[in-house]
C-alpha cells in the first residue's frame, strides 16, 4: 500500500476528492492547523461486539490516511460509552454489556486495529485509548460539575439523534441521553492529556463532536477541530458491510476471508468507484483510470477484483487474499490440480467437508452417497452414468475407482457434481 501527499493541504483536498468530507469545523482554520505540524486525531469505536465490521473501515482507514501524512492517530475503544450506547440511528436502547465482556471485546478490537494502524514507536505512532480508564473512576458529582454544567439541555435536545428518539414510541432513557456528554468528556480528556485536537466520525456523530469542541472551549479555553464523512449505503440501499447473513465482520472466524473477498467482488458497478476511493490506498488518479478500464469491459469486473483484493489484503493480509482468490477460482469451476493447501483450507470452510479413511476410496458410489453430494446410491450411479461428477477435476466414469485419482497434497479429494455443488474429502490412512 502506498499513499503520499505533498503537504498538509493535500490531505484535505484528497479527502474531498474521495468523498470523505461531509462536515468540518472552519475549513481554513483546520487547514492552517494541519500546516503547522502533526496533530492528534481520534475516532471512537464502541466495543459492542468482539469484532469490528466493514462499516468501521472508514474510521480505521481515515485514521491511517492521517498517520501516513505524519499525524498521530488515537483510536478510542469505548469501554465506558459501550456500556451505554449511542442513541443515534437506533429506534430502541442497546443491551448493556458487562465489564468483563467489554474488556474482552476491547482486546479483540485492538488486534484488528493493529493490522491497519502502525503502533510501533515513532513520531506518528498510533495509541489505543479506552475511555473506561478515565470514566470509570469519575463520580457522578464530578461528572455533573465538570461536564454537565457546561452543556445546556437545550443543546442536547437540539441534536437530531436525541430528538428522533424522544419522538419515537420507545423514547430515550436518561442513560442514552447522557451519551453525548460522555463523548464530549472523552474529547476534552484526550485534548488535555494527549494533545488530541481533532475528532472524526460518521456524519451522525457531528452533534456529539461539536458538543466536545464546545466543552473544550469552555473548560480549557482551547480550539479543537472536527470532521465527518458521509454515512455510506450501497446503491441497493443496504448499509455498507451488511449482507444477507448479517454484518460483514473483520474477524476471519466470523466472516471468512473468502466470504469477505466475495462480498466486494459482487458489488454492483454503481458502488465500486466510491468504495475504491474510500476503502483503498490507491490514488484518486489510479482509481479513475481503473474505473475507465473497467467500463470498457465490465464483464471482466476489473474494478471489483481490485477492490476485493485491496480491502481483503488490508484486513486479512496478502496470503489470505491469494487463498481467497484461488478458492473462488476452484469453486467457480477452475482446475484444482495446482491448488495450494491454503486455497483448499479456504474451500473447506465454505463447502461441506468430511474425513474418511483411504479404504473408502474403493467404492465411489458409496463414498458419493456417504458425503451427501448425491441423494442416494442410485442417484450416485445415475450421476456417474451422466458423467456429472468430477473428482479433483477428473470426470468419473461408471465403475471408476477413486484410488486412480491423484489426491491433492496427498490427502484431499475435491468432489463436484454439476457446476456448483462441491464436497471436500480429506483422506487419512485406514486405521489412522
Amino acid at each position: 500500500m502506498s499513499w503520499q501527499h505533498g503537504g498538509p493541504m493535500d490531505l484535505l483536498a484528497d479527502l474531498e476528492a474521495r468523498g470523505l468530507i461531509h462536515d468540518t469545523t472552519d475549513r481554513a482554520a483546520l487547514a492552517a492547523r494541519l500546516a503547522e505540524g502533526p496533530i492528534g486525531v481520534y475516532v471512537g469505536f464502541d466495543p459492542t461486539a468482539d469484532s469490528l465490521h466493514a462499516g468501521h473501515l472508514l474510521g480505521q482507514l481515515t485514521l491511517r490516511r492521517f498517520q501516513l501524512a505524519g499525524h498521530r492517530p488515537f483510536p478510542l475503544a469505548g469501554g465506558a460509552t459501550g456500556m451505554i450506547g449511542d442513541p443515534g440511528g437506533r429506534s430502541e436502547e442497546r443491551n448493556l454489556l458487562d465489564r468483563e465482556t467489554l474488556r474482552h471485546n476491547v482486546a479483540c478490537i485492538k488486534r484488528q486495529l493493529e493490522r491497519i494502524l502502525d503502533f510501533e514507536p515513532g513520531p506518528a505512532q498510533a495509541t489505543l485509548v479506552d475511555n473506561a480508564d478515565w470514566t470509570a473512576s469519575m463520580s457522578a458529582l464530578d461528572f455533573l460539575r465538570d461536564v454537565g454544567k457546561h452543556v445546556t439541555v437545550n443543546q442536547m435536545l437540539a441534536k437530531e439523534s436525541v430528538r428522533a428518539r424522544i419522538e419515537s414510541e420507545a423514547g430515550i432513557s436518561y442513560t442514552e441521553f447522557s451519551y453525548m456528554l460522555l463523548q464530549a468528556n472523552d474529547f476534552c480528556h484526550l485534548y488535555e492529556h494527549h494533545g488530541v485536537e481533532m475528532q472524526m466520525g460518521g456524519s451522525d456523530q457531528w452533534g456529539n463532536i461539536v458538543t466536545g469542541i464546545d466543552l473544550i472551549r469552555r473548560r480549557l479555553g482551547k480550539t479543537a477541530h472536527g470532521l465527518t464523512w458521509p454515512l455510506i449505503t450501497r446503491s441497493d440501499g443496504q448499509k455498507m458491510g451488511k449482507s444477507i447473513g448479517g454484518a460483514l465482520w473483520l474477524d476471519p472466524a466470523k466472516t471468512s476471508p473468502y466470504q469477505f473477498h466475495q462480498y466486494w467482488m459482487q458489488l454492483p458497478d454503481a458502488d465500486v468507484e466510491r468504495f475504491l476511493l474510500q476503502l483503498t490506498f490507491r490514488s484518486v488518479e489510479e482509481v479513475r483510470e481503473l474505473v475507465a478500464a473497467h467500463q470498457q469491459a465490465p464483464e471482466r469486473r476489473l474494478a471489483q477484483r481490485a477492490l476485493a483484493d485491496d480491502v481483503t489484503t488490508i484486513v486479512h493480509g496478502p496470503e489470505a487474499t491469494a487463498a481467497a482468490r484461488e478458492a473462488a477460482a476452484l469453486l467457480f469451476g477452475g482446475d484444482p490440480l495446482g491448488a495450494s493447501a491454503a486455497a483448499l483450507e479456504a474451500v473447506a470452510r465454505e463447502v461441506p467437508s468430511s474425513r474418511v479413511t483411504s479404504d473408502r476410496l474403493d467404492d465411489a458410489v458409496e463414498l458419493l452417497a456417504g458425503t451427501g453430494l448425491v441423494a442416494s446410491k442410485s442417484d450416485a450411479r445415475r450421476q456417474l452414468d451422466q458423467r456429472a461428477v468430477r473428482a479433483n477435476g477428473v470426470v468419473l466414469e461408471p465403475g471408476a475407482s477413486l484410488r486412480e485419482v491423484p489426491l491433492l497434497h496427498g490427502r484431499y479429494l475435491l468432489l463436484r457434481r454439476g457446476k456448483r455443488t462441491y464436497h471436500l474429502v480429506e483422506i487419512f490412512p485406514a486405521g489412522g
